[in-house]
């Protein structure tokens, strides 16, 4: 085998050699600089670790959108910018904080001092920056402060929808009302939740109510428009709201839902259901008269009538001249448990079922004496929500069937669905309601809750508050619950005012009459025509014809007492 040249051979070597030395060289090289990244992009100057800031996990999904019945918007998520800062990286905490001040005036200078020296890799500026603000912050040019998009909640409709629509907080977690309720399936869903609401109808009701709360410096007012015969609630009004973006900054009488929440007794509207059961269990007929001569004494206790006939009054006279006297005969002839059972069967002992977490429970006597009989036909005694009475006069008006209130249109995605209506009462009862409403309305205490070409009828209700086991005269929960149009009815209207004072316009009054009747009048004058539902007007340009069609026996309560 020949041998191969030396020449050669030291080349080969002298190769390896070198080749071994570059990939030393390549080694160092790469050491050398993986540390001094180490030392200038991960560590600080003291060679302490850097981290990135804990953020807060952000959805993946955007929370959906709250719309009303219409479409139109209630709630929505929009991105927005927000200022965090690493406070190890400030040298100047306080000139950082002024010049912060400067952009954020509302933000605490003190404060603001305070959080940039703590020292901390993250603290937040401001989670809510309007593009302007986030710009200006931007253009300080500290490397301490960055920025990040989240999504904020924003509620176009404001204070009007703010009981029912609710908020949420900071980080997007619903905390009352629908957004709630339904907090898991907004942040799943993409479609929109719709509402049953009606915009425009809240807006009328609220108009309404806020303008006798103001003529009647009343302290509160509670309004609802629902459907009788599928439950729907068209708008639900509670005085005073709040601003849904800072609840914070409301009181907690601002936040509370006096419609679903507060439970109060309502008073002489409770004559619709005792009036009801004695019909319902044919204990009396129209002809009935009952003795209303002198007061009821049961023991220490007496009742009386607010305008005292002193005579024998038909049950339609009782009705509309709002006896308690006379009704509280009436509620006798069902004896011991005949209206407390009725009371049970209109749900009036347990919380209303609808898609609402503020849901209040009802009071009432446990046990049930016959006492009670007398006092709960005219609504002393059982303290129950707005909302309740609502649903129970549906019933009395849409042929005896008791309806299941909901706030959700799509029925299958409800948290409570809408049951199988229960009967109540037997279509002539409900008839007979429908006849002794509209003679409150044209003859009784609720002739300010007419509207012109529409058939409305109703009941007054005026109750002193119970404060810490007193009942105080001065005091008054005063409402009317009404519906229309009462030829064939499709809407229950409740409007109530909390601790409304006489007007200069009252003569000293501040009963349900003077005070709810007129917001229920403007509500119908407004509304019908939204829902296609014409005037009607009979010769003389005032009754509706309709409203003669249910008092065909007769124009007057004379005439309909007479009618067995």
């Amino acid at each position: 085998m020949n041998a191969i040249p030396r020449p050669i051979e030291n080349i080969r070597i002298a190769k390896s050699r070198m080749g071994f030395a570059v990939c030393l060289f390549l080694v160092g090289y790469l050491a050398v600089g993986l540390r001094l990244a180490d030392l200038t992009l991960l560590r600080g100057g003291d060679g302490t670790a850097i981290h990135t800031p804990q953020k807060p996990a952000i959805a993946q999904s955007r929370r959906a959108d709250i719309t009303d019945r219409n479409g139109t918007l209630l709630a929505s998520a929009l991105e927005m910018a927000a200022a965090y800062a690493d406070t190890t990286l400030i040298k100047e905490p306080s000139i950082l904080a002024n010049d912060i001040h400067a952009i954020l005036p509302d933000e605490n200078k003190d404060k603001l001092v305070k959080k940039l020296s703590s020292g901390k890799k993250f603290v937040w500026l401001r989670r809510d920056l309007t593009p302007k603000q986030e710009y200006a912050l931007n253009a300080l040019g500290s490397p301490a402060i960055n920025f990040q998009s989240e999504d904020r909640r924003i509620y176009p409709a404001g204070a009007l929808t703010a009981h029912i629509v609710g908020y949420t907080d900071i980080d997007g977690i619903g905390i009352a009302g629908i957004e709630k309720s339904f907090d898991a399936s907004l942040r799943d869903k993409n479609a929109p939740l719709q509402l049953t609401l009606d915009l425009r109808v809240q807006h009328i009701l609220r108009n309404a109510l806020q303008k006798r709360m103001k003529e009647f410096s009343a302290v509160g007012a509670t309004g609802i428009v629902m459907d009788v015969h599928t439950g729907e609630i068209i708008a639900m009004v509670s005085l005073p709201d709040f601003d849904p973006h800072k609840p914070g900054d409301a009181k907690s009488r601002q936040r509370f839902s006096t419609a679903t929440l507060g439970v109060y007794e309502m008073g002489s509207t409770f004559k619709l259901f005792s009036t009801a059961a004695a019909l319902e269990a044919k204990q009396v007929s129209f002809s009935t008269s009952f003795d209303t001569k002198e007061p009821i004494r049961y023991g220490r206790f007496s009742i009386n009538d607010y305008h005292a006939k002193r005579r024998r009054l038909t049950v339609p006279e009782i009705f509309i001249y709002s006896s308690n006297i006379g009704t509280a005969r009436i509620a006798q002839t069902l004896g011991e448990t005949g209206l407390r059972d009725f009371y049970a069967k209109l749900g009036f002992f347990t919380p209303v079922p609808v898609d609402l977490p503020e849901r209040g429970k009802p009071l009432y006597p446990r046990p049930w004496k016959d006492i009670h009989t007398l006092t709960g036909s005219f609504g002393h005694g059982i303290a129950v929500t707005p909302l309740h009475i609502t649903r129970a006069a549906a019933a009395l008006v849409n042929g005896g069937i008791l309806v299941t209130p909901h706030i959700i249109k799509d029925n299958a995605t409800s948290l409570s669905p809408v049951a199988q209506g229960l009967r109540v009462v037997s279509a002539d009862t409900s008839e007979a309601m429908r006849k002794l409403m509209s003679l409150t309305v044209v003859e009784g205490t609720g002739g300010k809750a007419k509207a012109a070409g529409y058939d409305v009828g109703g009941k007054t209700g005026t109750a002193e508050k119970n404060i810490k086991g007193r009942y105080v005269r001065d005091k008054l929960i005063s409402s009317f619950l009404a519906a229309f149009p009462m030829r064939e009815p499709r809407y229950v209207v409740l409007a109530s005012l909390d601790e409304p004072k006489p007007s200069k316009n009252s003569h000293g009054y501040a009963t349900g009459g003077w005070t709810g009747a007129p917001v229920v009048g403007e509500v119908v004058a407004q509304m019908a025509p939204l829902y296609g539902i014409d005037p009607d007007f009979d010769a003389d340009g005032m009754m509706t014809r309709g409203m003669e069609k249910y008092l065909k026996e007769g124009k007057n309560v004379a005439a309909l007492s007479a009618h067995r």
